[in-house]
């Protein structure tokens, strides 16, 4: 028998998720909520927020001191760490981690610290991170887009655009704002890369897919961009890790880990990755012909592509899949929260919030709204404000034309991506609500499946921990044996299109796209046709 180890850090929390091999069965999962377990950091939902509510940052000594209590937990459940093999990670993507040159020595001493908290207290240039949800740096993003060539150009060298959450922009921010603190920085990591190199009591390298994350790395070539270094800040390449392959083992876990919990000291690390790519994994996307719709505090959409194919509107993204491959994504960040929004807003709950949505017909009589309760990351909408079209404030229409709205947006901004799909796998809170689900399959005119694995990110780390592991070992398997067991959906869960509703919603989609360039391009009104199409289709 072997274990293999993946770890999430989140946002909100550190989780892991062991499997074991040959069995093929999950052996557990352990999970510590940041703001729960570690309320003297002060923060909310894992994030500290200041005066300004575009800056989001997190304490990362709060990671560190998480990993602790949550090897902690495991070891009180009797968990036999002896056995893992190997472990990986993922971590929440953007993200970045300033330590100073003292860092190196930290890391290497652990195995003398009586905790990892204190061992690494006095390690940071700068004591938060900024996170994927900051959105403080507009001016960054410009001046980068402007030095590269324009965002198309931005796009198709690192597969994204320049973006406020990004980690280019946000260290030439934190250069403007303090050079000298910039200046004492030995290493910038990721949040994955950092909470690897905690791991191994040395400096980790940054992986393709999270390294996309970042518009500094080449998207095809899977190497530090020059051009994208220099337009971030000076002697950036000095301060930034390696780039190293996903599956490739670097390095083995560190003594203090060894010594404190039982670890064999021959486990052996992979590179972590980011929370997407993870997933990309945790769900099965190993191949070509699924997408996954991720229905969380965010929604997103992405799926597995074989070669780079970015965005020409360059509003979607391009990462490197764990498997060798690419994936492709697209965030909308008005997800849950817009749909709790209205559920609240009417005082229901979610049975309510449901049925609402069934008392309403396929289309919403033309009814439409843009749900930008937060400002919006696809498409670009920085000023918050919901917009709505033949729908009154108090209408309880909205139910269904925010789910609407959800659908309708993945279906046009994921036009790009230029894949023919025939199933789409749900994850995330809301993908337990087959109402909301039915929208997305008749929308898209796809099967939709549930899948019941919530921790699809630490999932995706172990598998990706037996895949590295077994290469290593000169025995390598292929993906679709790798996953097989884990990523199967919900039994007799498939959701099927309804035949009689795809060209309504063909339509809409069509009259969706108008609502969106009216209101954020100053494109024609589209009310007139969104009545025309609310007498055509009454019911």
């Amino acid at each position: 028998m072997a274990i293999y180890l993946g770890l999430d850090s989140s946002t909100q929390s550190l989780t892991a998720v062991a499997i074991e091999i040959p069995a093929r069965k999950i052996l557990g999962a352990w999970s510590v909520n940041f703001a729960a377990r570690l309320p003297a950091y002060g923060t909310e939902n894992g994030v500290l927020r200041g005066a300004d509510p575009r800056v989001a940052h997190s304490p990362p000594l709060m990671w560190v001191e998480a990993l602790d209590l949550l090897l902690a937990d495991m070891a009180a459940a009797k968990f036999p760490f002896a056995e893992v093999a190997a472990i990986a990670g993922s971590g929440q993507q953007h993200g970045s981690v300033y330590l100073l040159p003292e860092a190196e020595r930290l890391l290497a001493g652990l195995g003398t610290a009586p905790s990892l908290a204190e061992g690494f207290a006095g390690a940071f240039a700068r004591p938060t991170s900024p996170i994927w949800m900051d959105s403080s740096t507009a001016a960054e993003c410009a001046a980068i887009t402007a030095a590269l060539g324009g965002a198309a150009a931005v796009a198709e060298l690192t597969g994204s655009a320049a973006f406020e959450r990004f980690t280019g922009p946000q260290i030439r921010k934190f250069h403007a704002t303090e050079p000298e603190r910039y200046e004492r920085t030995w290493r910038i990591h990721l949040v994955s890369s950092f909470m690897a190199s905690v791991l191994a009591g040395k400096s980790a390298p940054i992986d393709p897919g999270d390294g996309a994350g970042m518009n500094l790395m080449n998207i095809r070539t899977r190497a530090w961009a020059p051009a994208a270094l220099e337009a971030a800040a000076p002697g950036l390449a000095a301060k930034l890790p390696p780039i190293a392959p996903s599956d490739e083992v670097f390095g083995a876990i560190a003594p203090y880990f060894a010594a404190r919990y039982g670890f064999a000291p021959g486990a052996k690390l992979l590179p972590w990755s980011g929370d997407n790519p993870c997933s990309l994994i945790g769900v099965g996307l190993v191949q070509t012909g699924k997408v996954a719709v991720s229905l969380g505090t965010s929604d997103t959409y992405f799926g597995f592509m074989p070669e780079a194919r970015v965005d020409p509107r360059a509003e979607g993204h391009v990462f490197g899949s764990p498997t060798g491959h690419y994936m492709s994504l697209i965030c909308f960040k008005n997800g849950s929260l817009a749909r709790e929004a209205v559920r609240d807003g009417f005082g229901m709950d979610w049975a309510a919030f449901s049925a609402q949505i069934e008392a309403a017909p396929p289309g919403n009589l033309g009814r439409v709204m843009l749900p930008y309760f937060d400002p919006e990351i696809t498409p670009k909408a920085l000023d918050p404000g919901v917009r709505r079209y033949r729908l009154a404030p108090g209408d309880r229409a909205a139910a269904r034309a925010v789910v609407e709205a959800q659908a309708l947006s993945m279906a046009v901004h994921s036009e790009w991506m230029g894949a023919e799909t025939a199933s789409i796998y749900a994850t995330g809170g809301a993908s337990r609500n087959r109402t909301i689900l039915q929208i997305f399959a008749d929308v898209h005119g796809a099967d939709v499946y549930q899948f019941e694995v919530s921790a699809s990110a630490a999932l995706g780390a172990a598998l990706r921990a037996f895949h590295g592991e077994r290469k290593a070992a000169g025995a390598p398997l292929p993906w679709p044996e790798v996953v097989q067991g884990f990523t199967a959906p919900v039994p007799a869960s498939r959701i099927a299109p309804r035949r009689e509703y795809r060209e309504r919603y063909a339509e809409l989609k069509r009259l969706y796209r108008m609502c969106e360039e009216h209101t954020l391009a100053g494109g024609p009104d589209p009310s007139a046709a969104l009545a025309a199409f609310g007498k055509k289709y009454p019911a």
